[in-house]
């Protein structure tokens, strides 16, 4: 059994405390916040903390904590908890800055320490059969992607906590919202060369951008369209993944980028293609990803390898968003390392 603890007890935290309930092989062991009226909502028979270290060294049991803090504390407490010789689970963003994104991964490889970020849509059932068609080159010669998230984040909900929506703390749509769909398009189509764009603070109260365009330039040569807005009105309105190529067409869509929109594959017929789309229909979540990424890290411990999410791929979406802002900023293409 491998125990697992939390930092964090806001909103997020309900999930991880789901996941580890139901994953295989993980016991939740303790949480850990600062503010003792949050822990009150802690399940029974879970030890609460308001010092992080205190928890650490009182539960010598621990073997991963997961981290469930505002984003701009990820790197701070990554680096405690991984000097305490502990496995990581990392929220997204991994973090708000790229030097704090190599140091975690620096002080996780020092310390012997797995480090897996959040990214769970990858284990979506549509995505994972997208994938799986990509990675055999099903689709031939890329063309390009298109990553679009129209959701609504009202007012209201950056005035929950006075860190929403800061530079410091939070980060803005492409960080906080459209990161998972900016993981996803990375994942299916490789690292970025380039990237050109424009954001705006149009009417949210906030220090980031609420909507956001991009252009970037994957290293194969193939182009990718990014769309990203919290202003959409009245509610969300899709989260869609578009690859296209020389061999295909695919889209998943809906409000959460869930469902098979388009499935032209060379190859594929017709009863295939109906038969895929009422699969994912009828069940278009799967198991919870949090559950797949808390049931990883267990066989990632037990089997001695890295977790399937490691500490490089969740910095790869942090590096494209911080590009997005600087060519915005200058105005002009950035090109990435």
């Amino acid at each position: 059994m491998i125990n697992f603890a939390i930092i964090g007890m806001g909103h997020i935290a309900k999930k991880h405390i789901e996941a580890i309930q139901s994953a295989e092989g993980a016991n939740l062991t303790a949480i850990c916040d600062t503010n003792e009226d949050r822990l009150k909502e802690a399940p029974e028979n879970v030890k609460t903390y308001t010092d992080l270290e205190e928890m650490l060294i009182e539960n010598e049991d621990i073997h991963v904590v997961n981290i469930c803090v505002p984003s701009g504390l990820h790197a701070k407490l990554t680096k405690i908890v991984a000097e305490k010789k502990r496995h990581i689970i990392v929220e997204k963003p991994m973090s708000l800055k790229l030097e704090d994104s190599v140091e975690m991964n620096k002080v996780a490889k020092e310390n012997g320490v797995k480090l897996a970020v959040v990214h769970p849509n990858r284990f979506r059932p549509a995505i994972q059969k997208l994938k799986e068609q990509v990675a055999n080159e099903k689709f031939g010669v890329m063309s390009h992607a298109n990553a679009t998230v129209r959701w609504n984040r009202n007012q209201a909900y950056y005035d929950q906590a006075p860190w929403r929506g800061t530079k410091e703390f939070d980060g803005g749509v492409l960080m906080n919202q459209a990161i998972h769909n900016l993981d996803l398009m990375l994942w299916l189509m490789g690292p970025v060369e380039s990237v050109q764009a424009m954001v705006a603070t149009r009417l949210r109260k906030i220090e980031t951008e609420d909507v956001a365009g991009a252009i970037v330039k994957f290293k194969s040569g193939a182009l990718g369209i990014i769309e990203a807005a919290t202003t959409i009105y009245p509610k969300n309105l899709e989260e869609s993944l578009s690859v296209f190529g020389e061999k295909g067409s695919a889209k998943i869509s809906g409000r959460t980028a869930n469902l098979i929109e388009t499935w032209d594959i060379e190859g594929i017929n017709e009863e295939e293609v109906r038969s895929t789309k009422e699969e994912i229909q009828n069940d278009p979540f799967g198991k919870p990803g949090h559950q797949w990424i808390i049931e990883d890290m267990v066989k990632a411990i037990q089997e001695n390898r890295e977790p399937i999410v490691t500490g490089e791929d969740g910095m790869a979406p942090v590096q494209l968003i911080l590009s997005i802002l600087e060519s915005a900023e200058t105005g002009k293409e950035v090109f990435i390392k």
